[in-house]
């Protein structure tokens, strides 16, 4: 199986940058991810909040392929511990050819990307910047991929 992410906007702290970039380091020793940054919309400040969700979704639509098993990281969506979520993803290797996760911009996600997710996932009920859910997300990839290969990563 593929993996991918979609990233609504860059990255801007240095640190968040090489946190990521270590955690992507670390996951290629058990899956490729293929991380896409889209740029942050020009003008944005002229747009309302409905028109950038609407532009950034064009943008991520185009990304997204047919076949592809679409994670939205949304706050509506579902809560799972690192030890589900790691059998969820042990599930999602055997069955889905590519799995794209997307982080979307400020405002979420237009409609026609939630109506072409396969499932959302929540890392929590709070809110995070979105530089750090990119974090917290490449963490729990890893720390999953740790667990489906019983390493002792993660302590129960």
């Amino acid at each position: 199986m593929k993996c991918a992410a979609i990233f609504v906007g860059r990255t801007a702290d240095r640190l968040y940058r090489e946190a990521i970039d270590d955690y992507v380091g670390r996951l290629s020793h058990y899956m490729p991810l293929e991380i896409t940054v889209l740029s942050e919309l020009k003008n944005s400040r002229s747009l309302s909040h409905e028109q950038q969700k609407q532009a950034e979704g064009e943008a991520i639509m185009k990304l997204i392929q047919k076949q592809d098993t679409v994670v939205l990281l949304d706050e509506r969506g579902r809560e799972r511990t690192s030890l589900d979520f790691a059998r969820w993803l042990e599930r999602k290797q055997m069955s889905a050819k590519r799995l794209v996760f997307v982080v979307g911009g400020p405002f979420g996600f237009s409609d026609d990307v939630y109506n072409r997710a396969n499932e959302l996932v929540s890392l929590s009920m709070m809110t995070f910047s979105h530089q750090m859910v990119r974090l917290f997300f490449v963490e729990q990839l890893y720390r999953a991929c740790t667990i489906i290969r019983g390493e002792n990563y993660h302590h129960e």
